[in-house]
């Protein structure tokens, strides 16, 4: 941490927090109270987590614990697929680097976490967790308990499973209270992907899994304060008391079931995604390199989106010289998706981007905000609260605006304290 970096930091969350406000619909109606509290909220998070040596040791120990997770599903795969899941090859591999299948040894993390995650909420261990952070921020930003509830369990679950835990209030929260709701989840993850994510850019990033977790914990308040200054009116309604989150009353092995059957959707989806997104970005480039060449290279939207992005990349303190670099890997994730985004993360020569650079952008990549989630967001809500369709269409967009700057905040954020 250097002063210039503090400056550097303090800048770009002064034109990232300025650019929410000119987008803003009603500028006085803007609660200080909360833009303020939840900024201070993110800083002692940032501060707490990275900076404090019993915060380090608790990254390695859920690192550990993600790599005891991979081995077990490995076990499994290998069982399942043989050599293709990670088991032993029955013959002498020439090129043992390429021997990595990832439909066969890293997506099936989802199913175990799926799982897991089901077993654990029905202990009572994560639902004890969603509300204990939802106080939080209920007691030091003022914001409803439901809204509190709907933003902890994002930071935990996912942006169509959080809503779930709220459905009875989704009709009568405000337009604000919503707005809100849509941002922290554009601006997190779910705990589903978050061991697949720290697995994939493991040996890229140290103690990957702690940094992806505290992403999305600092990401929370941060969406609130954006959600704030763009529509007035977290604190205006709602249920001031954290709603109960409701009993599992079935078996262990029950939860393990549904956790397993409930996962199998998203690992297909995730699966169908990539082999589309990546074929229609190998087409895109087919398409441009026919275009002259740029620099005696290729065009390749790869290298648009850096352009585009590398100004917003070097605000958040990433040096200009891997600034196109490393907006290559925010363009994709907004245009495509987080998990294009962090698969290039871990692909980059060692030589592409400092480690700083690698860490800052972990934490900018951390949402879920882009075109793809989009379309689940208003079809996981507009089924739960059928009657506010039109003004989750209508938020759509914007969540998507409102999400990334949250995630640039964070990672401006990250950028001043390492």
């Amino acid at each position: 941490m250097t002063p210039m970096a503090v400056l550097h930091g303090l800048f770009a969350l002064v034109v990232l927090l300025g650019i929410a406000w000119l987008l803003s619909e009603n500028h006085r109606g803007i609660a200080p109270r909360l833009v303020i509290g939840g900024l201070i909220l993110q800083l002692l998070l940032a501060l707490l987590l990275l900076k404090l040596p019993p915060a380090q040791a608790l990254f390695a120990l859920v690192n550990e614990a993600v790599l005891a997770v991979q081995r077990a599903t490995e076990a499994g795969t290998g069982f399942v697929f043989g050599y293709l899941g990670g088991g032993a090859v029955p013959f002498e591999t020439v090129y043992p680097q390429n021997s990595f299948v990832l439909a066969f040894r890293a997506l099936p993390l989802v199913l175990v976490i799926g799982a897991l995650s089901a077993l654990l909420f029905h202990w009572r261990l994560l639902p004890l967790l969603v509300r204990g952070f939802a106080s939080l921020l209920r007691r030091t930003l003022g914001i409803g308990g439901a809204l509190g509830l709907g933003v902890a369990a994002n930071v935990f679950v996912g942006m169509v499973e959080s809503p779930l835990l709220i459905k009875p209030y989704l009709r009568d929260i405000s337009r604000g209270e919503l707005f809100a709701l849509m941002t922290t989840g554009m601006a997190t993850i779910a705990g589903t992907v978050m061991v697949l994510y720290a697995t994939l850019i493991g040996d890229a990033v140290p103690n990957a899994m702690g940094h992806i977790l505290t992403a999305s914990l600092i990401s929370a308040p941060a969406a609130l304060v954006v959600a704030e200054l763009m529509l007035p009116g977290c604190r205006a309604r709602g249920r001031q008391e954290t709603p109960r989150i409701e009993q599992d009353n079935g078996s262990a092995m029950d939860a393990i079931t549904r956790g397993t059957l409930d996962a199998i959707p998203l690992m297909l989806n995730i699966i169908a995604m990539l082999v589309v997104m990546v074929a229609l970005v190998s087409l895109a480039n087919s398409v441009l390199g026919l275009l002259p060449q740029v620099s005696e290279a290729p065009l390749s939207l790869q290298r648009m989106l850096g352009w585009l992005f590398a100004p917003v990349i070097w605000l958040i303190g990433i040096p200009w010289q891997e600034a196109i670099e490393a907006g290559q890997l925010m363009g994709i994730k907004t245009v495509l998706n987080e998990l294009l985004a962090y698969l290039q993360l871990a692909s980059l020569p060692d030589d592409a981007l400092s480690e700083r650079s690698r860490l800052i952008m972990t934490y900018a990549l951390c949402g879920f905000a882009n075109f793809g989630s989009l379309g689940i967001m208003i079809g996981g809500l507009g089924t739960l609260a059928p009657e506010r369709r039109t003004e989750i269409v209508d938020l759509g967009l914007r969540s998507i605006l409102s999400g990334t700057l949250a995630t640039l905040m964070t990672g401006a954020m990250v950028g001043m304290l390492i």
